[in-house]
């Protein structure tokens, strides 16, 4: 792999990585956010992102690594990674569950930075075949759900803000973890009677407080509670899973598909997100175990550009529940892809994951 000078999208250096027949460049691009992302730990303006291509037959895919704090990775090292990659050992994009198994045996991590290459691979391979990737997992594109917009933890003003920009959408995701919980909630119900979810991030931390707020949440019209507590509370969490009034989904406690059945003993549900599960090959394993399992489906996202987040709207008709609001909150998307009409995730007969880049 060797460094090229390039400018166009206002980045110093892009990298590309040279293997046989398929070609790949990436850069990082990091993304502004509209307004500052407040949880229950931390806030930030910014998220850290690598841009990924792949090249093969003069055919482009897109694919991308978003890095939020709690993931552990950064810029550099998705770069790493991405520069130890030969995959020159491989014929085609279409080896991806060889493809997968050969990212795991270098790094047992690094989980958006194989994200970004499957995203990619779906991408290129899917239009290689002309075809989307619900279609090509045969998929009702009528059964995608409607997305939640997201409430993040701020000022009595600025989530007033949010919720009159939230007004297209059928559900509202709020964040929670704070002394103020309940207050957030009532502005929200004092301007609109929509569905809620919440998403607590790990914030409550007393098993009985927590069900209280399950109950007071549960006659506000909310439809399920998100990774309430924290990941090494897993025996708290069953416990409050048996007496609560609203399903418990699992988010940070979530990882790869070998935590589902983990899960299964204390959540009603799961939250797919795929810089967590290594991309959209294994996410769709994820999705079928889940529902084998009796669980319920939720996809997720991070703050991410429209690339990664229509690749996670592909998988969408497998879902109850959906938070594919990344690429809305962020004000330098890359790309034109899924869409949300009147709420509801809407997806197209583009091939691969469905993006056009942007000129930006």
């Amino acid at each position: 792999m060797m460094p090229v000078s390039f400018s166009a999208w206002g980045e110093p250096t892009r990298y590309v990585n040279r293997a046989g027949r398929m070609t790949m460049r990436f850069f990082s691009y990091e993304l502004q956010l509209r307004h500052a992302f407040n949880l229950a730990k931390y806030q930030r303006t910014t998220t850290p992102d690598v841009q990924v291509e792949i090249e093969y037959e003069g055919v482009v895919g897109y694919g991308e690594a978003s890095m939020p704090p709690y993931l552990g990775e950064t810029v550099d090292s998705v770069v790493a990674f991405l520069s130890r990659l030969d995959l020159s050992r491989f014929s085609s994009p279409f080896a991806m569950e060889e493809i997968h198994e050969y990212m795991d045996s270098l790094s047992s991590g690094d989980r958006a930075a194989k994200a970004a290459v499957d995203i990619a691979l779906h991408d290129l391979s899917g239009k290689l075949m002309g075809q989307p990737w619900h279609k090509i997992w045969g998929l009702d594109r009528e059964k995608c759900p409607c997305t939640s917009f997201t409430i993040g933890i701020d000022t009595e003003e600025v989530v007033r803000q949010k919720v009159d920009e939230a007004s297209p959408y059928r559900v509202l995701k709020v964040k929670m973890g704070l002394d103020n919980d309940k207050e957030t909630v009532e502005i929200i119900r004092s301007m609109t009677d929509v569905p809620i979810c919440v998403d607590v991030n790990q914030g409550w931390t007393d098993r009985n407080q927590a069900l209280e707020m399950c109950h007071w949440l549960a006659r506000r019209n909310c439809l399920f509670v998100e990774q309430p507590m924290a990941v090494d509370r897993h025996d708290d969490t069953a416990w409050l899973r048996e007496r609560s009034p609203l399903p418990l989904i699992a988010d940070e406690a979530l990882q790869r598909i070998g935590d589902v059945r983990h899960i299964a003993e204390a959540y009603d549900g799961i939250n797919i997100k795929l810089m967590k599960s290594t991309g959209m090959h294994e996410a769709y394993k994820m999705a079928v175990l889940a529902r084998a399992l009796d669980l319920k489906v939720m996809l997720g996202c991070m703050t991410e550009t429209s690339c990664a987040v229509s690749a996670a709207a592909q998988l969408s008709p497998l879902a109850d529940y959906a938070d594919l609001d990344g690429n809305l909150l962020i004000s330098n998307d890359r790309f034109s892809g899924m869409k949300i009409v009147d709420g509801k995730i809407t997806l197209s007969d583009m091939p691969g994951i469905g993006v056009t880049p942007l000129s930006v």
